[in-house]
């Protein structure tokens, strides 16, 4: 190619360009390609103010590792991530520190090193807020900014190895009372009382038994018992008592080579635990809770609330404790006082519950799974509340001889002592739910009262699923028992009949009222806490039936259906009461130590029952016929006719599911309206026993003849005497004789 022809390209192009010419000028050469520009990627260095935003907002979350990584190198070197994190968390314990905020106020930056100054607020829960004014070096290392670290970073008071240390002031945890003012959990000095019955001769020295009687309070028979049964060597725990009150007795028991008594100043629940589950207990604090505690003012050594009122009232118990934070040089004398503030008194707290009804039910569930609920019918207060198996809240009192003893009862125990059952443990209902049921019969408009029914042996309104009456399954054990025949509504409750109510269950669901039962149940407060303060509940569950199956099994307080004894002596209350449902409380009030009173009880309505006057009076009248109705006779009338006040009520006998014994119910109230007591409403519940008007019916005689004269007056027909089996028989084992007038 002649060289001359780039050239006559090239001023083609540009003559073109020139002329404005579109012209294309087709080439035959190939061009180089253009490489691309390079990209230029700028990296930001973060603001110092941002490095130290970060480390401050590390510290104000104890994300110790966090902090450590923005140090320099330099300050890495004089100081490891352990020594580091161990530094933060015990000054943050000193401090009591609470929380951290902090505003920058300026920033200077060079190219190698920067200020950044800030002003720090440090709340502490002891001495109050620690204001402080700070400047943080930091250097720049590979590109970023990393913190010149050392102790003034804290404080600007901590140079020349000065440290921080807190001086407490604690003051005495307040005080739990019943609401006569008798006491539930004190702290006092403490004897704890145990006996090696190898060295006790019962037929010479049964004068000690009688002793230890007299300063426990426990039954005389039930410690020569727990004597004669005793292993050979065995260390026998009695109790505890308070060291004070029974200084003469004490003394004297010390001169038995059998009794071993030892001293100590805690927490004491006298009586081995009044209402244990209601009330709680104090254990220490354990290493993996200490950074929070001491967050929240705790020294570290003191005793806090675990469950109950003890849990749930530990600021309103322990006060507000006081102290002065000191800087104090390597020496250990103080160079300067950075806080202080007074210990402020905790405030006694005084609850519903009545100690001797609480005793009292506690023994009344003796050797038995299962609770009692006693609230005050009109008002919602909760007079006792008990839980069998209970236990000792003495155990962790570590201070105590017996502790060991008592703890090991707590956890070798597969029947879970500590669990409360009366507001957590849920079972199905059986017959009590019958009052529901009747109530939305009622209310439906499809039955009155008045309605009649026939109740026989057997149900076969559902094809392909006979269902048997209880009094068809007593037949068959007695040969007596015979069907309750023609009954008005009212008198199917009395008679606990399960075709009539079976009845219901289906009928409503055929006319489409498929959920007028379980509404109703919701209505009376079932599957949803009763909102009780002080202790955790669970909410129980109630199933709409999807089918008819479903729904006469929901009719008698079966299939998928749970409750909470708490729950039932609710509704039983409302029942009782016109139909007004009161929010379960614990708590009467707050006392100062000058004597003060605050948060006096107050009753508060949560609900009304869905139910007219005139059809409430018919349930009420059927659970008084339960007690009083001699034709016909009512399940309990056999176990509570003659009890010399007046009481209505409905036994109950839930299946479980798994074969056996069915659980034991009986749920009822007082109306005797009178000036000195307050009527009540009681629910029992004894697991897998038996039958409802069998066994919780007795429980609850001997719950109401405790309220009335202060003890039982009728032995259970399984006891020898009051708390004694008649033999080493288990309770659950012990088969009834034959009744034509129970319910199965």
């Amino acid at each position: 190619m002649s060289r001359a022809l780039p050239f006559l390209i090239l001023f083609t192009i540009v003559l073109a360009a020139c002329s404005g010419s579109s012209t294309t000028i087709p080439l035959t050469a190939t061009a180089s390609p253009t490489l691309p520009y390079p990209e230029v990627i700028t990296t930001r260095v973060p603001e110092a103010k941002n490095i130290a935003e970060h480390f401050l907002d590390s510290w104000k979350s104890k994300d110790y590792e966090e902090m450590y990584k923005l140090l320099s190198g330099e300050s890495k070197t004089l100081i490891s991530e352990k020594e580091f994190s161990d530094l933060y968390r015990n000054v943050n314990g000193e401090m009591a520190l609470r929380d951290i905020n902090y505003s920058i106020n300026n920033s200077t930056i060079n190219p190698k090193n920067a200020q950044v100054e800030y002003a720090i607020d440090i709340e502490s829960s002891i001495v109050g807020m620690i204001n402080r004014e700070i400047k943080m070096n930091l250097v720049k290392e590979m590109n970023q900014w990393y913190i010149d670290w050392d102790t003034t970073l804290i404080l600007p008071e901590l140079t020349d190895g000065n440290v921080l240390d807190m001086e407490y002031d604690i003051p005495e945890r307040a005080n739990i009372y019943d609401i006569n003012g008798d006491p539930l959990a004190i702290q006092t000095e403490a004897t704890s009382i145990g006996i090696f019955p190898d060295f006790i001769d019962l037929d010479e020295e049964y004068g000690i038994i009688v002793l230890l009687s007299r300063v426990t309070g426990i039954q005389a028979s039930l410690i020569e018992g727990w004597v004669r049964d005793a292993l050979p060597g065995a260390y026998l725990p009695i109790g505890e008592v308070a060291t004070e009150e029974e200084t003469q007795r004490l003394n004297i028991l010390s001169s038995y080579g059998a009794v071993a008594t030892s001293n100590y100043n805690s927490r004491l629940y006298p009586s081995n635990g009044v209402g244990p589950h209601i009330i709680g207990y104090v254990s220490t604090i354990q290493e993996d809770e200490l950074d929070e505690y001491r967050s929240l003012g705790y020294q570290g050594s003191e005793r806090v609330g675990r469950e109950g009122i003890e849990n749930w009232g530990e600021d309103i118990l322990r006060g507000r404790p006081g102290g002065s934070l000191y800087v104090k040089n390597q020496e250990g004398s103080p160079v300067s006082e950075i806080g202080t503030s007074p210990k402020q008194e905790g405030r006694h707290i005084y609850t519903t519950i009545d100690s001797n009804l609480q005793k009292g039910a506690q023994e009344a569930l003796r050797g038995f799974n299962g609770a009692v609920v006693v609230i005050e019918r009109d008002t919602g207060r909760v007079l006792a509340m008990a839980s069998s198996p209970t236990f000792n809240p003495n155990a962790y009192e570590f201070e105590n001889n017996n502790w060991s003893a008592w703890l090991s009862e707590i956890t070798n125990n597969q029947n879970l002592p500590q669990f409360n059952r009366a507001a957590q443990g849920q079972y199905p209902l059986g017959s009590v739910f019958k009052i529901i049921t009747m109530a939305a019969a009622l209310e439906s408009g499809l039955y009155t009262p008045e309605t009649i029914y026939e109740c026989g042996y057997v149900f076969e309104e559902l094809f392909g699923f006979p269902r048997y009456d209880w009094t068809y399954e007593r037949f068959q054990e007695d040969g007596v028992t015979r069907p309750s025949g023609t009954l008005t509504l009212v008198e199917g409750l009395i008679r606990s009949c399960n075709p009539y109510f079976w009845h219901i269950g289906l009928d409503l669901y055929k006319q489409g009222l498929t959920t007028a039962i379980s509404d109703m149940a919701r209505a009376f407060g079932l599957g949803s806490t009763t909102g009780i303060d002080v202790i955790e509940e669970e909410t129980g569950n109630v199933p709409d039936p999807f089918s008819e199956v479903d729904a006469i099994n929901l009719a008698i307080g079966q299939g998928d259906l749970l409750v909470t004894p708490l729950q039932v002596a609710n509704f039983t209350a409302a029942v009782g009461n016109g139909g007004t449902l009161y929010r379960p409380q614990v708590i009467e009030k707050f006392i100062t130590r000058d004597g003060q009173e605050e948060v006096v009880f107050e009753p508060e309505i949560i609900g009304t029952l869905p139910i007219s006057p005139e059809n409430l009076e018919a349930i009420q009248e059927g659970m008084k016929g339960v007690v009083s109705s001699e034709l016909p006779p009512g399940t309990a009338y056999r176990q509570l006719a003659d009890l010399d006040y007046p009481v209505a009520g409905k036994t109950g006998s839930a299946t479980t599911g798994k074969g056996g014994d069915s659980h034991s119910w009986f749920a009822g109230y007082t109306f005797a309206e009178s000036e000195e007591k307050p009527d009540i409403a009681v629910a029992v519940i004894l697991e897998e026993v038996g039958e409802g008007s069998v066994y919780a019916a007795p429980v609850f005689r001997r719950i109401i003849e405790t309220f009335i004269y202060g003890e039982p007056q009728r032995l259970y027909r399984w006891e020898s005497q009051f708390n004694i089996t008649r033999t080493a028989t288990p309770l659950t084992t012990d088969t009834p004789t034959p009744n034509p007038l129970v319910e199965q």
